[in-house]
């Protein structure tokens, strides 16, 4: 969404009311305050609560305040700041509803990110403090801005340099994000190209009784590369450029000897890559190229005596002028609030020591 979308302008039909209750209890309680927020469009007011109001059961769970709906109108029960935050949050999202946008429980999330940075989410033009989270732009999607702290400096890496490595936990968006950019680098001309690779390498099974070509049995790695595709460009637009080879989908191993020019290449599912393999990926690029490779340290799929070259290569490149690294965290989970819950459990099993084990007792005879 533009900034020029997000004008206070945009949020005169929404009035607040604020009515603090202080809390007679101990210093330590913070003081409770009620917000009251009325929408004018009714049907942008559903928009905004979302089906059965789940947006609003959503942002309860995120901020810890209560949120009555009633028809267009909605009360906010929490902390002063935090339903303050959530003010913030709902204006935004009705002014995202207000430009034909939909609004679902990951926009919800962008938006409590996003006001956690800022003083708030619209300033108005003159005061000029206002800080907007990066967006990239698609012909089909036009702006999409990032939903998190973690996003917005992934975008802006992308931008800045010609190599991002992008590490973290699945659902924060890094696959979807890296081919969002490469279909706006190919629509704004700056590259001729897109290639899209994975490793063919199995989580744990095995592809050899597949049916077809290594064509047709490699595809099923690069599908999520496909749905962003989809997700991105149009659909006749895709096979055209699938065709024609404007974009090129191809498993790692169909690299080597290659020099890439005037391209956007992407790398997915990286920390499967051996030393060997990643060292030749990034001597690929060429006049003119970016590279963009994404990984999730903690999903290593090879034989664990191979060190993973995703692992090795940020060790190695670090501070190299010209690379970008991005890291992402359980927080920046934006696919399902569940999987953000998964990963979080899985961290903090993995920080957990090893119970010790007693040395064997000697027998007796």
């Amino acid at each position: 969404m533009a900034r020029s979308d997000l004008a206070r302008s945009d949020l005169a039909p929404v009035k607040g009311m604020i009515r603090p209750s202080v809390t007679a209890s101990t210093p330590s309680v913070r003081e409770a305050a009620e917000i009251s927020l009325t929408f004018e469009d009714n049907r942008l007011a559903g928009v905004v609560f979302g089906q059965y109001d789940q947006n609003l059961a959503h942002l309860e769970r995120r901020l810890q305040i209560v949120a009555n709906a009633n028809g267009n109108h909605v009360l906010l029960k929490g902390p002063s700041d935090t339903v303050e935050q959530a003010k913030r949050v709902l204006e935004g999202l009705y002014a995202r509803a207000r430009a034909g946008a939909g609004v679902g429980p990951g926009d919800v999330d962008g938006a409590i990110e996003e006001s956690a940075q800022q003083r708030s989410l619209f300033p108005s033009p003159k005061d000029g403090n206002g800080v907007s989270f990066d967006a990239v732009v698609t012909r089909k999607r036009g702006p999409v801005r990032a939903r998190s702290v973690a996003q917005d400096a992934y975008l802006r890496a992308m931008k800045r340099n010609e190599m991002v490595f992008a590490e973290g936990p699945a659902g924060t968006g890094k696959t979807w994000l890296a081919v969002g950019h490469a279909v706006s680098l190919i629509e704004q001309g700056v590259v001729e190209r897109m290639i899209l690779s994975r490793p063919a390498v199995e989580a744990g099974e095995r592809i050899g009784f597949l049916p077809g070509d290594m064509r047709e049995k490699v595809d099923p790695y690069l599908r999520p590369i496909y749905d962003a595709l989809y997700d991105f460009m149009e659909a006749r637009l895709v096979e055209r450029a699938l065709q024609t080879g404007m974009i090129e989908i191809a498993p790692l191993a169909f690299m080597r000897g290659r020099t890439l020019t005037n391209a956007v290449v992407l790398l997915d599912e990286a920390q499967n890559t051996t030393s060997m393999q990643m060292k030749m990926f990034l001597t690929r690029l060429g006049e003119g190229s970016r590279m963009i490779i994404t990984g999730d340290p903690t999903q290593i799929d090879l034989p664990p005596q191979q060190k993973s070259g995703l692992v090795e290569a940020v060790k190695l490149l670090s501070g190299v002028e010209g690379i970008g690294h991005v890291t992402f965290r359980e927080a920046d989970v934006v696919r399902h609030d569940l999987v953000r819950k998964i990963v979080r459990a899985y961290e903090d099993a993995s920080r957990e020591p090893a119970p010790a084990v007693a040395p064997a007792e000697r027998g007796t005879r």
